[in-house]
Formats: structure tokens, sequence, C-alpha cells
């Protein structure tokens, strides 16, 4: 996967440069817009003299970058003149001695505002600020609210810079396509551009997990042949409908992506061979009338359900009820000829175009302040909501970011019938605080389709709920856990916050009032001794919990205060729980300055079982999984699943920790859970152990089976030395009669 050395002549490279900038102009000039070809090509003379000299990693002239964004923008995306030049000129004010003044002084206000908002955000990607990204994305959703085309133009950015990542080291790719795959394509895929997400999340996976992705790219191609054969007799009887109907139509079988088809894969524990539901169909039909849409999909529905069966459970309306992205179409399940549920979308070409432009896609149908722009405008303003009070740990703020911008949606009513969108999981709770701070603080209940149900009760597309309060209610730390929504969570802790804040401060006065009573000095050396007494985490805490009635106000609390030396009490004081300072005990080197995460870091271990890593409690890896190091705060190497969700957080937010690793780990055993399933009958259970036990000499420390009205599942953890050998167990077991799937399990 590693790039060709860059080799060119300067009159090559200018030939190549010429030749990128005149596709990009052949490509505007073919689009609908209003034609701007001078304004274009002052900005690339403009950037071209600016990126003089400059070259990519890669080694071919810098240039070459901001044209291919701008490509990507004209050409994929769909946007205008104003947005070509800002992507020509997006690294100008960065890369330069240009500034922001001056490309308004030669391109007017609006460009410079966009390439403003790009600069802002940028520094993360290549940088060696890469682990700053939460920052990063915080600005660039901010900036959302400006001008969408500030984002849209980012995501062509990373589009081109993940097309080009072949020429970063290894823990680049990794740190890079991990912060690709958690936030960048489920912001595309938020945003509408279905495209750009998908290349997004393969071109991730493909850097991530080679050998899965170039396996799965060979299996698509082997199977095509016979893909093409099923379509075909699956697709005939439909275009006799749809000609007899005198559509202008496309029909055509879309695969689903090498990332896609992995990601149902690894959930269901199957092989390429059970995939069966490897493409839609999909039916593009020509409408010049906008009315009209919404009949001819019903048209075709009813001419498809009449030739196949129908999956009356996999039925979805988009074409009524929007997604939040502005997506609009009609997808139907049959059954096709080889037996198969096939998924098949019917929409119009301007469905279609929004579908893969996303919002880009509605300036070309000149819609203007209408339904699709103040979906986006409820979109922002939930981001708003969230930076008011982002959480202060980085990787706490992204998971937020992720459970609510990239989360399904559910539809919901009030009892007057106004239609509130939130994500999938919401609870009454959710309900309530997106209604209003105050109905949330004093939430009891709800009633649900006229059904009383407790506040924690989640609620489903369609339902009518009204939200039961009392002045009485009080909210509770504990409620957290019911709410999924970014406004719930933030509101909740901001009423949480402030009701602490009193009743600290009503247990700080009561504990200086104690003292002096009891002739105490009230001062930093009587707190320490009482916190350290009391063990809690300092003087917040105790204020709280005295302020709550949990800790009392009496001798036993004074008990052990007596005046310490000097000496004593700056020692106390300097570190009232023991041990060395932070700065004592790990010096001033941080992590990433202590290991070179350049170089491949070896996993080794001894005989006696000592190992200069860990290996990380929430995917347990073993040697033969892709991995990925991370350097701690005690410069301990942990190892990681590069698919673990920890992984994908790390990713994100600390960059510069990760290392690429590779395991040498000949004599040692790993902990493996595998999970199987299949049909009970008399000694099957007897067949498995004796297999693994006898048969393959594996040993086995634990084994959990359970079997019910003819079923059984049995979870048992064998002692291995890689991935060959849990996958050679795997297919054994699958050979006991009876046994209908084993896969090995987190």
């Amino acid at each position: 996967m590693n790039q060709q050395p860059y080799t060119a002549t300067p009159e090559q490279e200018d030939a190549i440069i010429n030749q990128a900038y005149q596709d990009l102009l052949n490509g505007y000039l073919s689009s609908n817009h209003r034609k701007k070809v001078e304004i274009i090509d002052k900005a690339f003379r403009f950037a071209r003299d600016a990126h003089q000299g400059i070259r990519r990693r890669s080694g071919e002239p810098y240039i070459l970058h901001p044209i291919a964004v701008a490509t990507i923008v004209s050409q994929e995306i769909g946007l205008g003149s104003t947005s070509i030049c800002a992507a020509l000129l997006h690294d100008v004010v960065e890369d330069t001695d240009y500034t922001v003044e001056d490309i308004e002084a030669q391109f007017g206000k609006k460009i410079a505002q966009i390439v403003d908002g790009l600069t802002k955000i940028s520094g993360g990607i290549f940088g060696e600020q890469a682990s700053a990204q939460a920052e990063n994305f915080r600005k660039l959703l901010l900036t959302m609210g400006d001008d969408i085309r500030v984002v849209l133009i980012k995501m062509a950015d990373r589009l081109h810079n993940m097309r080009t990542l072949s020429s970063m080291p290894p823990n680049k790719q990794y740190k890079i396509a991990g912060e690709t795959l958690y936030i960048y394509a489920p912001l595309a895929h938020r945003l509408g551009l279905f495209a750009i997400k998908t290349e997004l999340e393969d071109l991730s996976f493909r850097y991530e997990h080679p050998e899965a992705y170039a396996r799965i790219k060979e299996q698509i191609a082997a199977s095509e042949a016979h893909r093409n054969e099923i379509f075909g007799r699956f697709s005939a009887p439909i275009r006799e409908r749809l000609d007899r109907m005198g559509l202008t139509y496309e029909f055509q079988a879309r695969v689903k992506s090498c990332y896609s088809i992995w990601k149902k894969m690894e959930k269901k524990h199957i092989p390429f061979e059970e995939v069966y539901d490897l493409y839609a169909a999909r039916i593009v039909f020509e409408c010049p009338v906008e009315a009209d849409e919404k009949r001819i999909c019903w048209n075709i529905y009813s001419e498809i359900t009449d030739l196949y069966r129908l999956h009356p459970d996999r039925v979805r309306d988009w074409i009524s009820t929007p997604k939040v992205n502005g997506y609009r179409a009609l997808h139907i399940t049959v059954m096709g000829p080889d037996g198969n549920w096939v998924e098949v979308q019917i929409r119009s070409r301007r469905m279609d175009d929004i579908a893969e432009r996303g919002f880009a896609a509605h300036w070309k149908y000149k819609i203007g302040e209408g339904e699709e722009e103040s979906e986006l405008e409820v979109w922002l303003q939930t981001i708003e909501d969230i930076l008011k009070n982002p959480e202060p740990n980085a990787i706490d703020f992204l998971d937020t970011i992720k459970l609510n911008l990239f989360a399904s949606e559910i539809v919901v009513f009030t009892p007057r019938g106004e239609m509130i969108t939130l994500p999938v999981d919401a609870s009454v709770l959710d309900l309530a605080f997106t209604l209003h701070t105050e109905i949330g603080t004093h939430c009891i209940a709800g009633k649900v389709n006229h059904k009383l149900v407790p506040l924690s009760h989640k609620l489903s597309s369609g339902d009518q709920v009204e939200v039961l309060t009392s002045q009485s209610q009080q909210p509770k730390p504990e409620w957290e856990k019911f709410l999924v929504t970014a406004k719930g969570k933030t509101r909740l802790r901001q009423v949480l916050k402030h009701n602490r804040r009193i009743v600290v401060e009503r247990g700080d006065n009561r504990l200086r009032t104690f003292l002096t009573e009891q002739g105490v000095p009230i001062n930093n050396e009587t707190l320490t001794r009482i916190i350290n007494n009391e063990r809690v985490s300092g003087k917040d805490e105790l204020f709280f919990l005295i302020g709550n009635d949990e800790i009392a106000l009496s001798e036993q609390l004074l008990k052990g205060i007596k005046p310490q030396s000097q000496g004593l009490f700056n020692k106390i004081l300097r570190n009232p729980f023991g041990g060395k300072n932070r700065t004592e005990a790990e010096g001033t080197t941080s992590p990433a300055e202590a290991i070179d995460t350049k170089k491949v870091y070896v996993l080794t271990s001894t005989d006696g079982g000592t190992s200069n890593y860990t290996l990380g409690d929430c995917c347990h890896p073993i040697p033969g999984d892709d991995v990925v190091g991370y350097v701690n705060e005690n410069n301990e190497v942990v190892v990681h699943k590069l698919d673990c969700p920890t992984a994908m957080l790390l990713k994100s937010s600390y960059g510069s920790r990760l290392v690429q690793t590779r395991w040498d780990t000949k004599s040692q055993k790993f902990l493996a859970s595998i999970h199987v399933e299949g049909i009970d009958r008399m000694g099957i259970l007897q067949e498995i152990i004796y297999l693994i036990s006898t048969n393959m000499a594996i040993n086995m420390r634990r084994l959990n089976i359970s079997a019910d009205e003819g079923l059984f599942k049995c979870d048992l953890d064998v002692l291995i030395e890689d991935t060959h050998v849990v996958t050679n167990l795997c297919k054994r077991i699958k050979k006991v009669p009876g046994v209908n799937t084993a896969s090995r399990i987190n």
C-alpha cells in the first residue's frame, strides 16, 4: 500500500499542474452554475504562486492538493465558483505569509470568510497537534452556523487527504483513519453526503484492516458474474412494467461497500458467503414536475409488489417524512428469485442528487428558505447546545457528539400534534429536557399513547407523548443513565451543578460555625486533616457531604486533630494523599516524547509471564489481531484491537501517543472467548469438550452452557497462541453435528 517515490522534471510538473487545473475547469463549465471562470483563474494563479516551492510529503507540488480539493468541491459535492475559489485558497493563510485581509482585498469578503473558517479548523489533520482533534472538531461545528460551505469544503479536504494517505507513516495512518471513521464519515452521512461517507469508510477500513479489505474486494469481484445473473432475472419483469408506465429511468444494482459488508460479517459472526444482501437495487426516474414525484414512487411500489412478495416490516417511507439530512426515497424489500430478500430504493433524479450530494444539491434546485433549511437549523441548534457546555474531557466530548449528531432518529408527537425528532433510545426524560429545562427538572413520569410510563421509558417512532411534572420533584444524578440526548445531559448537569453549589455553600457555613464553636482554628491544616480522616477527595466533597447531612458534625469529626509541626504540616499540605508528587514521580517527560512513535514497538513477554505491554480490558486482543499501541501517562503501552471502540476514541483524540506494534510472543498463551449455538442433543457438550481438550490439546478456563426449547448456547474461554488457532477451533466446532455457529467474541 506504500506509495511509489515521486519523480518528475519541472516541465512534467508544470504539465501535470496545468492538466489538473484544466480538468477542474472542464467539470465546472459543464455544471449548471453561472460561469465565473475569471475569478477561479485568479484564485488558481494566486494559490500556485503562494505555494511555489512547497511540496507534500509524497514529494509532489503542494498546489496539486488545493486543485484536487476544489475538483471534489465542484464535481462531487456540486458547489459553485465561491466554494471553488475558497478550496483553491484554503491553505494559503495557514501555510504562507498571506493573511485573511490579503485574501479579502483580492477576492472579496465572502471568500475570505470561508478561507478564515477553514484556517481556524486546520492544523490537526497532518500537523504535530494531531491529538487536539476534539478542539478542532468543536471549531468545525461552530463554523457551520456561519456558512455550511466551510464544512463541505473541509469534507473535500479530508477526502483528498484520505485518498493520498499512503505517503504517511503507519502510526499516522492509524490515527487519521480512525479519526475519519469516528468523526468525518458520520458527519458526511449527517450532511447527506452519502457517496463521500461511503468512500471515507472504505478508505479508513483499507488502512486499518488491509488484509480483510483486500480479501473482501476479491470476494466481491469473484461473485460478480453470479450476482449479475440473479439481478438480471430479478430486474427483467420490473423493467417491463416501468417501460409500460412510460418512464425514463435507471435501474441498477448497487453493491454494498467493503466496510459495510465487513461490519455485517463482524456483527453477525458470519463468513462472506452468508452475507445475502450484498447489493440493493435502485430505480432513479426522471420527473420534471416535483409535485408528481410522490405519486410515481408509489405507482412503482405497486408494480413491484404485484410481481414479488413484500416484506411488510421493511417498508421505509422517507418521502412523507424525510430524514433530517434531507434524504427522500421510498425503500421496500421483496423476495428475489433466488429466495433472498432484495432492497429496492425508489427515488426521482432530484431525490438521487440530494441523496448523493446532501444539502449542496438543494442549491442546484434553487430551494429557498424551505423545509430542508429549517431541518438544518434544528441540527445546528443541537450543536450549539452541546458546545455551550461541552464535556471537559476530549473523549467525552467526542462521545457526546457521536451519540447525538450521528445517531439514527425517531419521530414522536406531543398531545397537540407537534412533531419532535429525537435519537434512537431517547426516553421520556429526554423529551422533557428537549421541551424545556424546567419540564425536565420536574418530570415525574410520562403518558405514552395514553398509558402511564416511568420517566426512563424508551420512546419509539410514532409515539404520542405527554410529560407529567410536579413542583416537588427534584433532579437526581442517577437520571443521567436515562438520557441519551446532549441537550438532556447538558441541562441535567447544569441543574445538578447549581443545586450542588448550594449544598456545598451550606456545608461550608455549617463546618465553619461548628469549628468556631469547638475552638478549632479554621485553616488549611485543619481541613486537610478532616479530609484525610473522612477519606474524601477534597474540600468540595467534604462540604457537600456535610451540607447533605451525610457527615455529622460531632466530636468524632475532630478526633486526632492536634497541632502539627510546621514541617509535617507542609508535607501534608503539599500532598495530602501521600506518595510522590506527580512531577516527582513522572518527571516532565510526556509519553509522546519518551517513546518514538515512528518505530514499530515489538510486543514481547518472558517465560515467567512478564510483558512489556498491557492488553486492553475492553477488547482482549491476541496475536494475529490488527492492533495499535497507546502510551498511557505511566509510559506503559496498552494494546487495543484497531476496531475496538476505545481505540477509535484514542485515535481521534490522542494520535501523538499511538505506536505501531508487532507481536513477538511465541511462548505466551492468551485468553480468547468462543460463543457456540446449535440444536441441543444428548452428548453434544461432551463432544465439544473432547474436541477442544483431547483432540486439539487446548486448555479451557471457563465453560457456561444453557439450553432452552431444544436450542443451546455455550460460552467458553480457552488459552491459545494466536488468531489462527481460534479460527481453526471455530471451524472444527462447527463440524460437530448440531452446532450451527461458533465464533470468537470480545
